[in-house]
C-alpha cells in the first residue's frame, strides 16, 4: 500500500479552517459501493502516531488528542478519527495548520495491516496581535489586542486587550490555562479596568478589578464557577443628574461569587431554525468582603421549531430577582434594566421601570418574553450566499420590570410583576454577524407606555449578541 496523503481523499477533507464541523457530515457518497466496502471491510492496525513540526509545545499536551486514532479499525476509521484528532489540535489554539499523512507502516516491526499517521503541524508565533471591531448591545467599539499563546507549552494564553468604545473604554490582562485532554475544562483569571457611561441613568461607572473563573461541562449542561473582586467608582455623567443618581455616586468595593448552568441546543446561535437554549445564573455578594451584599437569580430560556417554506418559531423568556442582604439598599449598578432594541422593542434603550427626574434607576425584579416568526426574505435573493445572512422577522414583546417589597409575600411580587406590563409589535430585517452578533431596522408600534417611559414608535435599530 502506497502513501495516502490526506490533500487527496475526496470523502474527508483533511486540512482546511473548518473546526466546529462534525466529520460524519462531510462525508460523500463513494463512486463505487465496492470501493467503500474495501475500505471498511479491511481490517488495519495503526502502529505508529507521529508529529512532526513541533517546537515549544509539549509533546504530552497532545498525547491526549490523538490518541482515539490507536483505536481505529479499518481505513474509513482511520480517516474519521484522524480528522477529529486535527480538529481538536487546531482547537488548542497553538497551531496555524495541521496536515495529516496516512500511510503503510515500514521497518522491522511493521505488520502487514500495519498503518502509520503523523500530523504536519506549523506552530503560531510566540507574539501576535490583532485588530477588529466589535458590536455589543447596541454600541461598537475598536478592539486592540497582543496575544501570546503557547507560553509553557501546553495551550496557555496569555492576552492583553484595549477596547475603545462609543460608551466604553476598556484594557485587561487575563491568563488562560485548560485541563489537558479536557480542553472545555479550563481556568482563567483576568485583570481589568473599564470605564461606562450609561447616559439613560446620566451615570459613569469605571471598575478595576480581579476575577478567576473556572468553566467545566457535566453532562449536557456547560458550568461556570467565578470570583470576583472589584473597585467601583460611581459619577454623574451630567450635570442634570437627578438627586437619586447623585445619591449612589462615591466609592465601593464587592466581592461576588457566581454561578452560570447552560443547555444549548440550537443548531445556531443566531440564526437557529430547531434546538433550544437555557441559562440560569446566581450571584451572591458580601460574604467574601466588600460593601455590596445581595443574591441575585436570574435565566433565560429560548426554544425554535421550523416550520414550513424555511420559516422558524422562535419564543423567548427572561426573569430575573435581586434581594439585597443585611438590610442594605441594592446599588444602581447591580440592578436590573429593561427596554431598548435588544429587549423589549419599540421602547428607549433601558427606559421602563423606576426614574427620578427623567433617570433611570433600574429594578429588583423583571421580566420579559417575545415571540417571534422568522422568515426568508421574498424571492429568496442570493439563496445559498449572501442572501442567507438575512431573516424578516415579526414580533410580540412583552415586560416589565420594578421594585419588590420583600416583607408582602411571593403573591404580592407576581401581582406587581403582572401591573403595568408593557408591550410592542412589529416587524423587521435581521442581519447576521458572523455567528455571534446581529443586526436588526425594526418597525415598531410600543404600547401599554407607562407615564415616564420612552418610547421609539416607528423604525428603530438595534445592534448586539443578545436578543429576547
Amino acid at each position: 500500500m502506497g502513501t495516502v496523503h490526506a490533500k487527496s481523499l475526496d470523502p474527508l477533507p483533511m486540512h482546511g479552517r473548518d473546526l466546529g464541523v462534525n466529520p460524519d457530515d462531510l462525508m460523500e457518497p463513494p463512486e463505487q459501493e465496492s470501493k467503500q466496502e474495501i475500505l471498511e471491510n479491511k481490517d488495519v492496525v495503526v502502529q505508529h502516531v507521529n508529529i512532526q513540526g513541533l517546537g515549544r509545545t509539549k509533546e504530552d499536551l497532545l498525547g491526549y488528542e490523538i490518541s482515539d486514532v490507536f483505536h481505529a479499525k479499518n481505513l474509513i476509521d482511520v480517516m474519521k478519527r484522524a480528522h477529529v484528532a486535527r480538529l481538536r489540535l487546531l482547537r488548542l489554539g497553538v497551531f496555524k495548520e495541521v496536515e495529516v499523512l496516512i500511510d503503510t507502516s515500514e521497518g522491522k516491526d511493521a505488520l502487514p495491516n500495519g498503518l502509520d499517521v503523523t500530523f504536519e503541524v506549523t506552530e503560531i508565533k510566540r507574539l501576535t496581535g490583532s485588530y477588529n471591531t466589535m458590536v455589543g448591545n447596541n454600541e461598537g467599539s475598536m478592539v486592540l489586542g497582543l496575544k501570546l499563546p503557547n507560553v509553557f507549552g501546553r495551550a496557555e494564553k496569555v492576552t492583553f486587550q484595549f477596547s475603545y468604545g462609543t460608551k466604553e473604554t476598556s484594557y485587561g490582562l487575563s491568563f488562560f490555562k485548560p485541563q489537558p485532554g479536557y480542553f472545555e475544562r479550563n481556568f482563567t483569571l483576568n485583570l481589568y479596568k473599564v470605564t461606562g457611561q450609561f447616559p439613560w441613568s446620566s451615570l459613569k461607572e469605571t471598575d478595576r478589578g480581579l476575577s478567576a473563573e473556572l468553566n467545566f461541562p457535566l453532562g449536557v449542561t456547560s458550568h461556570t464557577l467565578k470570583w470576583e473582586g472589584v473597585w467601583r467608582e460611581l459619577g454623574c455623567l451630567a450635570r442634570s443628574a437627578s438627586f437619586a443618581v447623585r445619591e449612589e455616586s462615591g466609592h465601593s468595593l464587592k466581592s461576588a461569587l457566581s454561578h452560570s448552568m447552560s443547555i444549548d441546543s440550537r443548531n445556531s446561535a443566531i440564526f437557529p431554525n430547531r434546538g433550544a437554549l437555557l441559562r440560569i445564573n446566581q450571584e451572591l455578594a458580601g460574604y467574601t468582603g466588600g460593601d455590596a451584599s445581595f443574591l441575585k437569580e436570574d435565566f433565560e430560556l429560548q426554544l425554535n421549531r421550523k416550520l414550513f417554506w424555511d420559516s422558524v418559531l422562535s419564543a423567548s423568556l427572561w426573569g430575573g430577582m435581586l434581594y439585597p442582604i443585611g438590610g442594605q439598599p441594592s446599588c444602581i449598578a447591580d440592578r436590573f434594566y429593561l427596554g431598548g432594541p435588544t429587549s423589549v422593542r419599540g421602547f428607549g434603550m433601558y427606559s421602563i421601570g423606576p426614574q427620578s427626574e427623567g433617570d433611570y434607576l433600574g429594578g429588583e425584579a423583571y421580566w420579559a418574553g417575545g415571540v417571534h416568526l422568522y422568515t426568508p426574505l421574498p424571492f429568496r435573493p442570493g439563496k445559498g450566499g449572501f442572501g442567507d445572512l438575512f431573516r424578516m422577522h415579526f414580533f410580540l414583546n412583552a415586560g416589565n420590570l420594578c421594585n419588590l417589597n420583600y416583607g408582602e409575600g411571593p403573591q404580592a411580587h407576581l401581582q406587581r410583576l403582572a401591573e403595568c406590563i408593557r408591550w410592542s409589535y412589529g416587524a423587521g430585517i435581521v442581519l447576521r454577524l458572523g455567528n455571534i452578533a446581529r443586526l436588526e431596522l425594526n418597525y415598531c408600534v410600543p404600547m401599554g407606555v407607562q407615564s415616564g417611559d420612552r418610547i421609539c414608535d416607528g423604525v428603530q435599530f438595534g445592534a448586539g449578541i443578545r436578543f429576547l
